[in-house]
């Protein structure tokens, strides 16, 4: 799908659209043995159309950075939470297109199926490009879950109608959680095992965070 074909798609078309694309998410086990992840992020002013992706790439385990890059564009698609994928889409597959080294598996800063319509970024992401993704998300979207313990990985499932949809994971104490769920082509468990390997020193798991970084100091410097 084309920058111009999120342009110019209309909310209505966008929710029809997602609903058709969840059809293809498949949650199955990945048995390639993941050596790289990559970590995307976006990061805009709510009220303008310029749009900064970037993407990561990180090797496990000791997380170094190995590649990354920065694209700076124009969305006309409108700030709908819910539909935010139609707007980063373009950007994220601009980046993505600059890397020479696709990572095994890529991390979002959003949702993958804990999405009303179970097709977030990290599941919409992860079907057009064929690759395994997850979301690791800030804040909740949609869905019930009790508080994790108190502790480092201390975990709680995030349910939506009596399915689990994703975890909620406490990478640090005296922190709030992050909620984690599973995009394309991997199960929440890898997701959830996946986003320990690449936690740190931070609340934010190593790959979007610098992402976060990277797409912020764009933007300033743009």
């Amino acid at each position: 799908m084309s920058s111009r074909f999120y342009n110019t798609i209309t909310p209505t078309e966008a929710v029809a659209l997602q609903k058709e694309l969840q059809k293809k998410v498949r949650l199955t086990f990945w048995e390639k043995e993941i050596k790289t992840v990559g970590g995307a992020d976006i990061s805009f002013n709510k009220y303008s159309n310029i749009v900064f992706a970037g993407i990561v790439v990180l090797q496990l385990p000791d997380l170094k950075i190995i590649e990354q890059t920065t694209v700076t564009t124009t969305v006309d698609f409108p700030y709908i939470p819910g539909l935010l994928a139609f707007r980063e889409m373009p950007a994220l597959l601009e980046a993505w297109n600059q890397l020479q080294l696709k990572p095994d598996v890529l991390v979002t800063d959003g949702h993958g199926v804990a999405h009303p319509r179970r097709l977030g970024i990290a599941s919409n992401f992860g079907i057009t490009t064929n690759t395994p993704t997850l979301g690791c998300a800030k804040t909740l979207l949609t869905g019930s879950y009790s508080e994790p313990p108190n502790e480092v990985f201390g975990a709680s499932p995030l349910t939506d109608k009596g399915e689990q949809i994703g975890t909620v994971l406490r990478t640090k104490r005296n922190c709030k959680p992050v909620f984690i769920s599973a995009g394309h082509l991997l199960t929440h468990e890898q997701s959830v095992d996946l986003i320990k390997r690449c936690s740190g020193k931070y609340r934010i798991p190593e790959p979007t965070r610098l992402a976060h970084l990277m797409v912020n100091e764009a933007r300033r410097n743009g």
